[in-house]
C-alpha cells in the first residue's frame, strides 16, 4: 500500500506544458479561425490590408504584442462578444482536431494517462482554444481578448501570451516548486523561456524529419 502512495503522490508532482501552435499543431490556428469565421476571400484580403502592420513586426518596429492587437481588432474590434464565443466555440469544436499532429496527441495522453496536469500555454486567443481544451480536460493559459459593453474592443486584457509573458502567466498560477518534474514543449523563439524553466525540455519534438 505505501508503494502505491508513492507512486501516486511521484505522479500529481509532474507538471507538462505544451505550446499550441506550430507544436500542438501543424497549422496556426489564427488563421484557420479566421478561414472558417471570416471566409478565405475576406481572410486573404484583411492580410493585404495589413501588410504595412506585417512588415512593421518584421523589420522589429513594432511588438509582437502591438502588432497581433492590430490584426485581432482589424478583423473583429466591435464584434458582439456573444457572436464571436458562438464562432469560437465552433471551431474548437470542429476545427482543432483537424490539425493537430499524431505525434503531439500521443504524447498529450501519455502524460494523462501518467496523471500529470497538462497546461496548453498559447499565444492564441484562449476564446478558440477554451472548448478544446476543457473537451480533452487540459488547463488552458492564452492570451485574453478585452470586452467592453458587450463587444470585442480589439485589444487585449493580457499581454500577448509569448517569450517571457508565457512564464509570468505560469508563474502567477501554478506554484513550480510543488512540481518535482517539469516537462515543457515548443517549436519557437517565442517558447524558448517556458523550455527553460523546465527540467525536461523539448523543441520541435514533433516536427516532420
Amino acid at each position: 500500500m505505501s508503494e502505491l502512495i508513492t507512486n501516486h503522490t511521484d505522479q500529481k508532482s509532474t507538471i507538462a506544458f505544451f505550446d499550441f501552435d506550430g507544436t500542438i499543431t501543424s497549422q496556426d490556428s489564427l488563421a484557420c479561425f479566421l478561414k472558417e469565421t471570416l471566409g478565405i476571400p475576406r481572410f486573404y484580403m484583411g492580410v493585404l490590408s495589413m501588410m504595412p502592420i506585417l512588415l512593421a513586426y518584421k523589420l522589429k518596429l513594432l511588438s509582437n504584442h502591438d502588432a497581433k492587437e492590430k490584426f485581432i481588432a482589424h478583423y473583429f474590434k466591435g464584434w458582439r462578444i456573444d457572436d464571436f464565443k458562438k464562432s469560437a466555440d465552433s471551431y474548437s469544436q470542429n476545427g482543432i482536431d483537424c490539425i493537430v499532429r499524431p505525434d503531439a496527441r500521443e504524447k498529450l495522453k501519455w502524460h494523462q494517462d501518467q496523471g500529470h496536469k497538462v497546461v496548453v500555454v498559447s499565444a492564441s486567443i484562449e476564446s478558440w482554444l477554451q472548448l478544446w481544451c476543457d473537451n480533452n480536460k487540459y488547463e488552458l493559459i492564452g492570451t485574453k481578448l478585452e470586452i467592453k459593453n458587450g463587444e470585442v474592443t480589439g485589444k487585449f486584457s493580457t499581454r500577448n501570451c509569448y517569450g517571457q509573458e508565457k512564464v509570468n502567466r505560469i508563474t502567477n498560477k501554478y506554484s513550480l516548486e510543488d512540481y518535482k518534474d517539469i516537462y515543457a514543449y515548443g517549436d519557437s523563439r517565442g517558447d524558448q523561456e517556458m523550455i527553460a524553466i523546465s527540467n525536461h525540455p523539448n523543441y520541435r519534438q514533433f516536427k516532420l524529419k
